[in-house]
This record gives structure tokens, C-alpha cells and sequence, in this order.
């Protein structure tokens, strides 16, 4: 049911506007009511019907019907003088960027405006605009209609499968060039991964930076220490010559856990070092000379990219292809009350 927000009609700004839209509406209604009087009128079947039942009115409506244009031209005057009204408040108050858009945006008022059977449908147009308005103000709340319901859900299902199905052939379209040698790769590294490669080199320069900063840190950089401390443990005692530190008596341990613990920390900080020291000028360096002349298994690595893509592109197929409007009918018919039998019709079943 539609009810009107009496609260939200005396607290909005717009009050007048709002009651104004709220009479043009009756209008409309009214001049709307009439022309669909007025064109079954016009028909045998229901002129004979009002011949038979009602022929006072025939007599009475006949002098409206053959001057039913001076009629409709008085509502066309009535919504021609609120049209220019608006028109003028729209300028005053600059509501658009040039004084004649407002006639472009509200095309359909002034084609309702001729008196022709077709355009008159388009008033229907200005039944929708005025809703909307008091809509947006809260006026009323066709969300609570079950008409407005009805078409927005089927509306909704309507846009989602046809925007799906264009969007799930783009994308196949994409695979098929993709399995067909589409030098996808390429293109990538060129116009998308070559223009941008002052950031990412900052960048890759600012996360090295930041591993380096966090290898020193006492908390964070725990687990890196403690690896290199392990490796070169392993590695010390692993030397030949190092080990001969054993057969010295009471001080060879003592030297070989001295050499351990200094190669650890000189490790480390040589590492902290490297990576605290390096910026994006070194690291675009390298990529330009040091990796000028590194030529991987390129067929392999291009294909394994593009099948990577390819399988992304599958995933979000199969994403957009899920009909999620099933799941939401499902959903509202899953809470929908389920009647209990009445005890007389269980106790009929049971006889």
C-alpha cells in the first residue's frame, strides 16, 4: 500500500515542490482516466453498452466527445504553464550547466504535451518522474509496493543475464584469442609493464628496503637472523680447516664458536647493507644491463603465463555465470510463511 509520509512532507525543503508534484499527479490521473474514457468511448462495443444501460449519457457526453480536443487542450495548458514554471525556477537557481538543458532532460513532458494518440502515452513518462521525486525525498517508499517489487526484481534478472552473457562471450572471445597465439605476453611487457617501470622499480627498491630494515630489527627480523646463524654454523664447522681448531686443547672451541658468531653478524649486517643501500637507480640498472642478455626458456614461460590467464579467465566465467537472481528468489521463498492445515481438515484426512 502507498501510504504518504506526512513527517517527511513537513520537515522537507522541498515542501512546495513536493505539493505541487502531488497535484500535478491527480492531474495527470485525471487527464489520463478521461482520454482512456474517452478513446473506449469512441469504440461500437462500449458506445452501444452505454446506449443500452446508460443513454442519458450519451446524450450528455456526446458534446464533450466531439470537442474532446478544447478539453485535452486545457490540461495540455495547465502542465505547459508548469513546465515553463520549472523551466524559469532552473534557471534562477542554476540547476543545470546551460539555461536549455532542462528541456532536453524533461523531452518527454513536451512530447506528451501534442494532443496525438501516440504522444499522449508519454504522460505515462511524467507519472514515473513525479513518483521517483517523491521517492527520492522519502515522500512515499514504492519499495514497499508490490508492483514496484515485481518489476524491479524482474528488471534486475533481466539486466544480470543479459549483462552476463556479454561479458561470458568477451571473455571467451579473449581465450580463444589467447589459445590462437595472441601475443598477449608481449603486449603486457610492452605497453603496460614498460611505461610504468620508474614505479615499480621504486617500488621493488622500497619492499628490499624494508626487508633490509626488518632483518635488523630485534623482533621482526629474528626468524632471517637465526637461518643465517644456522647456515653458518653449518658451513663453519663443515670447513676442513676450521675443524682442525678442535685438536687445540682448552681454546680451540672457544676460537671456533668466536669465528662462528663473527661470521654470522658480519653476514648479516652485509646482508642488512645490501638491501638497506639499494635504490630504484640500481635496480633499473640491472634490469637494463644486467638481465639484457638472460634469455629463459621464453615458449615455456609464455605459455605458462598465458595459461594462467586463461585459467583466471575461466574462474571469473564461472563466477559471472552463477545465477545469483535463483538464489535470491530461493531465498525470499524459503522465509515465505507456510500455512498449517486447520484441524478440521486434519481430522478429515484422518477419517
Amino acid at each position: 500500500m502507498l501510504r504518504i509520509n506526512r513527517d517527511n512532507l513537513r520537515n522537507s525543503h522541498e515542501t512546495p515542490w513536493l505539493i505541487l508534484d502531488l497535484v500535478m499527479l491527480g492531474i495527470l490521473f485525471l487527464n489520463l482516466a478521461w482520454l482512456i474514457f474517452d478513446a473506449l468511448y469512441a469504440t461500437d462495443f462500449i458506445y452501444s453498452q452505454i446506449d443500452t444501460f446508460f443513454p442519458a449519457l450519451i446524450n450528455a457526453y456526446d458534446p464533450i466527445h466531439h470537442n474532446f480536443l478544447l478539453v485535452d487542450l486545457v490540461f495540455i495548458g495547465i502542465f505547459l504553464t508548469e513546465f515553463c514554471f520549472r523551466w524559469i525556477v532552473a534557471i534562477v537557481r542554476k540547476e543545470h550547466l546551460r539555461w536549455y538543458f532542462f528541456p532536453f532532460l524533461h523531452w518527454y513532458d513536451l512530447v506528451g504535451l501534442i494532443p496525438l494518440g501516440a504522444t499522449r502515452l508519454f504522460r505515462f513518462l511524467r507519472i514515473f518522474s513525479i513518483l521517483h521525486r517523491l521517492h527520492k525525498y522519502q515522500i512515499i517508499d514504492l519499495n514497499r509496493t508490490a508492483i514496484f517489487r515485481f518489476f524491479a526484481f524482474y528488471y534486475d534478472v533481466f539486466v544480470e543475464e543479459l549483462s552476463d552473457r556479454i561479458v561470458v562471450k568477451v571473455l571467451s572471445d579473449a581465450q580463444k584469442d589467447i589459445a590462437a597465439g595472441s601475443p598477449l605476453v608481449d603486449e603486457i611487457t610492452e605497453q603496460v609493464l614498460a611505461p610504468r617501470r620508474p614505479v615499480i622499480t621504486q617500488w621493488m627498491a622500497g619492499v628490499i628496503n624494508h626487508l633490509g630494515q626488518s632483518i635488523s630489527n630485534d623482533e621482526h627480523g629474528e626468524v632471517i637472523r637465526e637461518h643465517v646463524r644456522k647456515s653458518v654454523g653449518k658451513a663453519v664447522r663443515g670447513n676442513s680447516q676450521v675443524s682442525t681448531l678442535n685438536y687445540l686443547p682448552i681454546i680451540g672451541k672457544t676460537i671456533e664458536n668466536t669465528l662462528e658468531e663473527s661470521v654470522t653478524d658480519i653476514v648479516t649486517m652485509s646482508l642488512v647493507n645490501l638491501l638497506s643501500d639499494i635504490d630504484a637507480e640500481r635496480i633499473d640498472h640491472f634490469i637494463s644491463v644486467g638481465m639484457h642478455d638472460y634469455t629463459p626458456t621464453a615458449d615455456a614461460l609464455d605459455k605458462e603465463v598465458l595459461q594462467v590467464v586463461n585459467e583466471c579467465l575461466e574462474l571469473v566465467k564461472g563466477h559471472i555465470a552463477q545465477q545469483r537472481w535463483k538464489s535470491e528468489l530461493a531465498k525470499k521463498e524459503s522465509t515465505m510463511p507456510v500455512t498449517e492445515p486447520s484441524n478440521e481438515t486434519t481430522v478429515e484426512r484422518n477419517l
